[in-house]
């Protein structure tokens, strides 16, 4: 679709809302995506039992996937940028289903370590794909709020995949949990490939509503003509401290993500039945967080008496410090459900932590920067965090006890706040980088 795109007035509205069915991709996308890496979690303790895997094992596959998941992220953003969110993420979906499909045949170790490392593949390309289909389909003055929406799939994802995963593998068994989610994800990859377009070539767009999405583009020849090198980022501070920053936060996050259903199980000896539910709230309290925190940190900058960037930096500092003290308490309860409410009260602050931590890149970078400054953040967190599932499982099996994991895992979590407080001190300056 050619059109030729004429800004509208700020407080005009176009005629149609075809782009806020276009976040329905992304939340969907994402969900499926950490469903898919969440399977472990909830899989782990039958495949110990069939497999005579240990936690040490469990914790490896955690590590391999993250490691991939890492490694994936900077060429993802090249590939993106080269040739399209629609073929690339499309693509993506496709190899990590059937990394997870496959799952469900292997037996042995090293097998299950190739399909994590695929999977982490195949999933990077998911939210640089979202932030890129964001840009094109939103004014900046919603892409904020759009943003929220998809990366609140971090957290649903994981809230929803324990109900309905444990109820069929109580049902099916642990191999069909694979099974499963591989086949949803394969056929959600092949109706994106089929039916999403970029605004460009929508045929379903209005010219109305096409001109509203693109009223605020940037220039992009001051992009093209800039000479900021990809590299030089790295000699910055601030980066290091959102790296360093992000690095602690995700430290904890992945202990969740891997251990959360398997230290209910160990810790209390509840049912597969009482587990979906026990293990989904947490979650549903990190998404709230995300939706709360980033409400906050906007009524603070928009009070005048803080800039956007200090408003975000002293939510993560107090979010870091909570949940410090609430991971570190963790192991220390006896009652079932206080431990969840711990645990959800935890997930609620390091969300909070996650979702500023994004939109803090807009704030640290120049605006043509920002997607650079994200993608170096979270290839650096997700690199160094992949050893906390493996640490982790090593306490456990060494100990036989989760103490040790949680409060190290608070511990580093809480050294987020000196990181983004201390760290972080001011944004990249666009005539100082060579």
């Amino acid at each position: 679709m050619s059109m030729s795109s004429v800004p509208l007035s700020t407080g005009t509205q176009p005629k149609g809302k075809l782009r806020y069915t276009v976040v329905i991709w992304l939340l969907i996308g994402g969900m499926i995506n950490y469903i898919d890496r969440s399977i472990l979690s909830i899989a782990a303790p039958e495949m110990m039992n069939d497999l005579n895997f240990t936690a040490t094992d469990i914790g490896l596959l955690g590590t391999a996937f993250s490691w991939a998941y890492a490694l994936g992220q900077l060429p993802s953003g090249w590939l993106i940028d080269q040739f399209g969110p629609k073929k690339i993420f499309g693509i993506g979906i496709m190899i990590w289903s059937f990394a997870t499909f496959a799952a469900g045949i292997v037996s042995v170790l090293w097998l299950f370590i190739l399909l994590r490392i695929l999977l982490g593949i195949g999933e990077a390309p998911c939210f640089p794909s979202a932030a890129k289909i964001t840009s094109k389909w939103y004014p900046k003055k919603e892409r904020g709020f759009i943003s929220g929406i998809w990366d609140s799939s971090s957290k649903w994802g994981p809230a929803l995949a324990p109900p309905i995963l444990v109820l069929i593998m109580a049902t099916f068994g642990w191999r069909e949990l694979f099974y499963f989610a591989g086949i949803v994800g394969i056929i959600f990859g092949g109706i994106f490939l089929k039916f999403y377009n970029d605004p460009e070539k929508s045929k379903k767009l209005t010219k109305e509503e096409y001109d509203y999405i693109k009223q605020d583009n940037e220039d992009s020849n001051a992009v093209e003509t800039s000479t900021i090198s990809w590299f030089s980022l790295f000699k910055y501070r601030s980066v290091w401290g959102m790296i360093l920053g992000f690095f602690c936060t995700i430290w904890i996050w992945n202990i969740f993500l891997v251990f959360l259903p398997l230290y209910l199980l160990d810790r209390f000896a509840v049912s597969f039945a009482a587990l979906g539910l026990l293990a989904s709230i947490p979650w549903i309290g990190g998404a709230f967080g995300n939706i709360i925190s980033g409400y906050v940190s906007k009524k603070m900058a928009e009070s005048g008496r803080f800039t956007p960037m200090k408003a975000k930096q002293i939510i993560i500092s107090i979010s870091a410090v909570i949940s410090a003290v609430t991971v570190i308490m963790i192991p220390f309860i006896n009652s079932i459900g206080l431990t969840v409410t711990l645990m959800t009260v935890a997930l609620f602050f390091i969300s909070s932590i996650t979702g500023n931590a994004w939109a803090l890149a807009t704030d640290v970078a120049p605006s043509f920067m920002v997607a650079s400054v994200g993608s170096i953040q979270n290839f650096g967190v997700y690199f160094g965090g992949a050893f906390s599932p493996v640490v982790a499982g090593m306490i456990v099996d060494l100990t036989g006890s989760y103490t040790l994991a949680f409060i190290s895992g608070g511990l580093i979590a809480g050294c987020a706040a000196i990181c983004y407080l201390f760290i972080v001190k001011h944004p990249i300056q666009t005539q100082n980088v060579q």
